[in-house]
């Protein structure tokens, strides 16, 4: 399944308190599970003013779909085309 990356502009991230984040992960779950299998979150990475989120989705309209029904900004989402690390140069 193709993996996205979302970004999500969001003022003040990195300064939400450990309950906060929690809400934010219950509800994009349980938009998740309204969802179906189809759409599944990987993880996401907090910055000061920035969410970006790994998904594995069908296509960007489904990732988008999520963001909708759970009311999160998808100020850009972009199709992983490949990964590396460092085992790449290898």
């Amino acid at each position: 399944m193709p993996r996205y990356v979302i970004e999500r502009d969001i003022p003040g991230a990195g300064d939400l308190t450990p309950q906060q984040l929690k809400d934010i992960s219950n509800t994009s779950c349980g938009v998740l599970q309204a969802m179906g299998p189809q759409i599944q979150w990987v993880e996401s990475y907090v910055t000061g003013d920035r969410v970006y989120c790994l998904y594995l989705a069908p296509d960007e309209d489904t990732v988008r779909e999520h963001a909708r029904r759970g009311g999160f900004p998808a100020n850009r989402v972009s199709r992983v085309h490949n990964v590396i690390d460092p085992t790449t140069a290898e």
